[in-house]
């Protein structure tokens, strides 16, 4: 299993990023993924989540309304688009392979995650 992160940058306030992680190595159209953000000094904080098929996504309220998961499974690829960003959105953001054993919402729960990506830094600054 392999998960790599990558679109990440130094972007200023209320500017946009997309982030896309490349999945190899498993059946990606199978499981649930996740994105997962580690800011510095700070533990991990869940950020977004989505089913197989692409039809259900999940956000905390930090970022609903800004942040985008999406997934194209003929390119098992994870995406996501970051729109309006803030200096507080400032972390390392990885990609996670929800173990298969766990099924529906919430998707926040970390330790139900299996694989991680090495991550991708996003800075917001002025």
């Amino acid at each position: 299993v392999q998960l790599v992160e990558s679109g990440g940058g130094m972007v200023q306030p209320g500017g946009s990023l997309r982030l896309s992680c490349a999945a190899s190595g498993f059946t990606f159209s199978s499981y649930d993924m996740s994105w997962v953000r580690q800011a510095p000094g700070k533990g991990p904080e869940w950020v977004s989540g989505i089913n197989p098929g692409g039809g259900s996504t999940y956000y905390p309220d930090s970022v609903k309304g800004r942040f985008t998961i999406s997934r194209d499974n003929t390119k098992n690829t994870l995406y996501l688009q970051m729109n309006s960003l803030k200096p507080e959105d400032t972390a390392l953001y990885y990609c996670a392979r929800r173990s298969p054993g766990y099924l529906g919402a919430p998707y926040y729960g970390l330790n139900e995650y299996d694989y991680w990506g090495q991550g991708t830094q996003v800075t917001v600054s002025s």
